[in-house]
Parts: C-alpha cells; structure tokens; sequence
C-alpha cells in the first residue's frame, strides 16, 4: 500500500496513540487504533498484520520483566473458551469481503464507544456469562484483535489487579501469534518493513503509557469518557462512509 505524506504523518500519530493506550489501559491499541487506520484507507488484512507485528514485540517488551506476576493458572483455563472462536473468526476474516468484516469493526467500535461514554461496563457475575463473555471476545479477537473488552470484563473478576495487565500481555501474545501463523500460512502479504519501521513511533507512546498508567487507571472513567466520544464520531462517519 502507497501512502502520501499527510497519510503516513496521519498513520504515525494513530500507532503513537494506539501504543499509549496499549501499555496505559493494558488493552484496546487494536480497538481504538483500526477504525483510524480503516478511515485512511487499506483494508483490514492489510492493516491487522501490521497491528500484530507490534502486539508482538511490544507484549514481549514488557513481559520480559514482569513474566513472573502473570496468573498462569486462569490464563490457561480462560484459553479453553478462547481460541477455538479465535479460530474461526481470523477464518471469517479471510473469507468474508472486506466491506463486511469493516462494518463489524466499527459496529463493535460504537458498541465500546457507547459503553464507555456512559460509563456501563461490560460485567459478569455468573460463570455462564463468562465462557459466553469469553467465547465472543474470542470472535472479535480472531477477526479484528478488538476483543480485549470483552475478555478483560471477565479477566477482571477472576484475576488480582497487580497481574492483570501482564496476564492479558500473555494472552494477547498468544492470540495474535495464532492469527500472524495463519495470514502466513494463508499466503497473505505482510507489510513488514512497514510494521517495523512504525515500531519506533509506536515505542514512543509505549514508554509514556508505562509511565502514565497508574494516572490512567485512577482516571479511568474520564479517560475512557473521551476517548469512547471520539471512537464514537469516527467509527459513526466510518460506517456512513463504507455504507454510502
């Protein structure tokens, strides 16, 4: 893919963000980032990949110190109900057209962003609801990686605050590291000199993340207040965009 100035500028300052908000929140670079990238152009498999270079690297980055205050045990019962929806959702996104798998994403986008706004939270409370919470987030995983608020509503009753954000560092790494083995065994065309060359813009946001974290989850609800406002606005002149 080709991109002019004021697109790569436009592209660099969306994986400064989307690296702020992975390592500040813990989750949702994917979901608040890919409406972003879809609106510059591209489709889907084009940029998922690319997403998925950085999960990588970055996943590894922080859990190189921290691989010890990870909940193992939860991590690998909650995979059970995980992957095999992952699975099947990376299939739909390489079956189904493009133009489908874009209104999924910003439908779940506004879903979020709605949330968010009016500070709902996505809970659970029966076990039922968890497998059904984590079976979904799963899907979402599998066919857009913005997943994580669906997972984390369920990791968060099961799973200390001190490891959570490392715990879902290992999930992410291992979820997109089944979807990066399937595009290759898919034959699909990974951009990776791209990837790796926004790995140091992205590092950027990664670091004041880190050291924003705690400020962040303190502010939570505000944070997230705008943010889901601003997904809201995008991801809504998003679908009217792909829809018209």
């Amino acid at each position: 893919m080709v991109f002019d100035t004021t697109s790569l500028v436009l592209v660099s300052l969306i994986f400064l963000w989307t690296g702020f908000v992975r390592t500040g929140l813990g989750f949702g670079g994917a979901a608040i980032g890919l409406p972003l990238m879809l609106l510059i152009g591209g489709s889907p498999v084009y940029w998922l990949p690319v997403i998925g270079i950085h999960l990588l690297f970055f996943s590894s980055l922080t859990l190189v110190k921290s691989i010890k205050k990870v909940d193992w045990d939860y991590l690998k019962r909650s995979l059970v109900w995980i992957i095999p929806p992952t699975l099947v959702g990376v299939a739909g996104l390489l079956s189904l057209p493009d133009r489908v798998v874009i209104i999924f994403i910003y439908s779940i986008t506004i879903f979020y962003a709605i949330t968010w706004i009016f500070n709902q939270k996505i809970t659970s409370d029966k076990p039922w609801i968890d497998k059904l919470l984590l079976i979904l987030g799963g899907y979402v995983a599998g066919t857009s990686l913005t997943g994580a608020p669906l997972i984390v509503a369920v990791y968060m009753r099961h799973i200390t605050k001190e490891y959570l954000r490392n715990t879902l560092f290992v999930l992410w790494f291992v979820l997109v590291s089944i979807k990066m083995v399937t595009f290759m065994l898919m034959g699909v065309t990974i951009d990776w000199e791209f990837a790796l060359v926004l790995i140091p813009i992205a590092a950027i946001g990664h670091v004041v993340g880190i050291r924003a974290h705690q400020k962040i989850i303190e502010n939570d609800q505000v944070f997230k207040k705008w943010v889901g406002s601003a997904l809201l606005l995008v991801s809504s002149f998003g679908m009217i965009k792909i829809i018209m």
